[in-house]
Protein backbone atom coordinates (compact mmCIF):
# COMPACT_ATOMS: atom_id res chain seq x y z
CA UNK A 1 0.00 0.00 0.00
CA UNK A 2 1.39 3.29 -0.88
CA UNK A 3 0.32 7.12 -1.61
CA UNK A 4 1.19 8.18 -4.97
CA UNK A 5 1.01 12.11 -6.03
CA UNK A 6 -0.77 12.03 -9.35
CA UNK A 7 -4.07 13.47 -10.56
CA UNK A 8 -6.68 10.77 -10.83
CA UNK A 9 -7.25 9.21 -13.94
CA UNK A 10 -10.96 9.88 -13.00
CA UNK A 11 -10.65 13.42 -13.07
CA UNK A 12 -9.16 14.03 -16.51
CA UNK A 13 -12.81 12.90 -18.04
CA UNK A 14 -14.53 14.63 -15.43
CA UNK A 15 -13.29 17.90 -16.06
CA UNK A 16 -14.75 17.54 -19.93
CA UNK A 17 -17.97 16.65 -18.47
CA UNK A 18 -18.23 19.63 -16.42
CA UNK A 19 -18.08 17.84 -13.11
CA UNK A 20 -15.59 20.53 -11.29
CA UNK A 21 -15.99 24.02 -10.94
CA UNK A 22 -12.78 25.67 -9.50
CA UNK A 23 -13.99 29.35 -9.33
CA UNK A 24 -13.54 30.62 -6.13
CA UNK A 25 -16.39 31.94 -4.45
CA UNK A 26 -18.90 30.71 -6.99
CA UNK A 27 -17.65 26.93 -7.62
CA UNK A 28 -17.83 23.84 -6.19
CA UNK A 29 -16.43 22.91 -2.24
CA UNK A 30 -12.81 20.85 -2.66
CA UNK A 31 -11.84 19.66 0.48
CA UNK A 32 -8.31 17.99 1.38
CA UNK A 33 -8.61 14.28 3.14
CA UNK A 34 -5.74 13.24 5.08
CA UNK A 35 -4.52 9.93 5.38
CA UNK A 36 -2.19 6.96 6.97
CA UNK A 37 0.45 5.26 5.44
CA UNK A 38 -1.58 2.19 5.21
CA UNK A 39 -3.89 3.59 2.41
CA UNK A 40 -3.80 3.06 -1.44
CA UNK A 41 -4.50 6.81 -2.84
CA UNK A 42 -2.95 7.33 -6.67
CA UNK A 43 -3.84 8.11 -10.37
CA UNK A 44 -6.84 5.61 -10.09
CA UNK A 45 -8.63 6.59 -6.77
CA UNK A 46 -11.74 7.91 -8.30
CA UNK A 47 -13.28 9.23 -4.93
CA UNK A 48 -12.92 10.09 -1.71
CA UNK A 49 -13.00 6.95 0.86
CA UNK A 50 -12.43 7.21 4.84
CA UNK A 51 -10.59 3.90 4.33
CA UNK A 52 -7.32 4.38 5.96
CA UNK A 53 -7.73 8.26 6.65
CA UNK A 54 -6.24 9.11 9.47
CA UNK A 55 -7.46 9.88 12.74
CA UNK A 56 -6.60 12.18 16.00
CA UNK A 57 -7.25 15.24 18.07
CA UNK A 58 -8.14 18.66 15.55
CA UNK A 59 -9.13 16.19 12.63
CA UNK A 60 -12.31 15.16 11.39
CA UNK A 61 -13.15 13.00 8.81
CA UNK A 62 -13.61 14.63 5.05
CA UNK A 63 -11.06 16.53 6.38
CA UNK A 64 -10.95 20.53 5.86
CA UNK A 65 -12.32 22.94 2.62
CA UNK A 66 -9.74 24.15 0.49
CA UNK A 67 -10.04 28.22 -0.50
CA UNK A 68 -10.08 27.81 -4.19
CA UNK A 69 -8.14 30.73 -6.67
CA UNK A 70 -9.70 30.95 -9.71
CA UNK A 71 -7.97 29.09 -12.88
CA UNK A 72 -5.30 31.26 -14.43
CA UNK A 73 -3.29 30.74 -17.36
CA UNK A 74 0.50 30.63 -16.97
CA UNK A 75 1.72 30.79 -20.62
CA UNK A 76 -0.25 27.94 -21.84
CA UNK A 77 -0.68 26.20 -19.19
CA UNK A 78 -3.81 26.17 -16.68
CA UNK A 79 -3.19 26.39 -13.06
CA UNK A 80 -5.53 26.18 -10.26
CA UNK A 81 -4.03 26.68 -6.82
CA UNK A 82 -5.23 26.55 -3.54
CA UNK A 83 -4.61 28.83 0.20
CA UNK A 84 -2.46 26.81 2.35
CA UNK A 85 -4.18 24.81 5.18
CA UNK A 86 -3.93 24.13 8.52
CA UNK A 87 -5.11 22.25 11.63
CA UNK A 88 -4.47 23.71 14.99
CA UNK A 89 -4.21 22.18 18.36
CA UNK A 90 -3.73 18.81 16.22
CA UNK A 91 -1.98 15.57 17.85
CA UNK A 92 -1.85 13.21 14.75
CA UNK A 93 0.35 11.54 11.96
CA UNK A 94 -0.04 11.66 7.82
CA UNK A 95 1.48 10.43 5.17
CA UNK A 96 -0.39 12.01 2.21
CA UNK A 97 -3.78 13.37 1.05
CA UNK A 98 -6.38 13.10 -1.47
CA UNK A 99 -8.24 16.86 -2.90
CA UNK A 100 -11.86 15.95 -3.54
CA UNK A 101 -14.88 17.45 -5.05
CA UNK A 102 -17.43 17.78 -1.95
CA UNK A 103 -20.19 19.30 -3.58
CA UNK A 104 -20.38 16.87 -6.75
CA UNK A 105 -22.19 13.80 -5.92
CA UNK A 106 -19.45 10.55 -5.08
CA UNK A 107 -17.38 13.27 -3.80
CA UNK A 108 -15.00 12.76 -6.96
CA UNK A 109 -11.13 12.53 -6.60
CA UNK A 110 -8.79 15.35 -7.95
CA UNK A 111 -5.55 14.72 -6.89
CA UNK A 112 -3.14 12.57 -4.58
CA UNK A 113 -0.43 13.72 -2.85
CA UNK A 114 2.14 11.82 -0.95
CA UNK A 115 4.58 14.11 1.51
CA UNK A 116 7.28 11.57 1.04
CA UNK A 117 6.87 10.28 4.48
CA UNK A 118 4.85 10.11 8.00
CA UNK A 119 4.62 13.40 9.21
CA UNK A 120 3.79 14.10 12.52
CA UNK A 121 2.37 16.95 15.02
CA UNK A 122 1.79 16.61 18.45
CA UNK A 123 -0.30 19.13 20.37
CA UNK A 124 0.73 21.90 17.63
CA UNK A 125 -0.28 23.37 13.54
CA UNK A 126 -0.25 20.74 11.05
CA UNK A 127 0.04 23.16 7.68
CA UNK A 128 -0.14 21.98 4.23
CA UNK A 129 1.34 24.15 1.69
CA UNK A 130 0.49 24.35 -1.70
CA UNK A 131 3.13 25.42 -4.06
CA UNK A 132 3.15 28.77 -6.34
CA UNK A 133 0.50 28.43 -9.04
CA UNK A 134 3.14 28.21 -12.12
CA UNK A 135 3.09 26.12 -15.25
CA UNK A 136 5.67 23.68 -13.73
CA UNK A 137 4.41 23.68 -9.90
CA UNK A 138 0.74 24.17 -9.67
CA UNK A 139 -0.74 21.31 -7.72
CA UNK A 140 -3.46 21.22 -10.60
CA UNK A 141 -2.57 22.26 -14.24
CA UNK A 142 -3.36 21.19 -17.63
CA UNK A 143 -0.84 21.72 -20.20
Amino acid sequence: MAITSAICNSFKTEILTAVHNFTASTGDTFNLALYTSSATINKSTTAYADTNEISGTGYTAKGKALTSVTPALDSTTAVCDFADISWTSASFTANGCLIFNDTATGDPAVCAVAFGGDKTVSSGTFTVQFPAAAATTAIVRIA
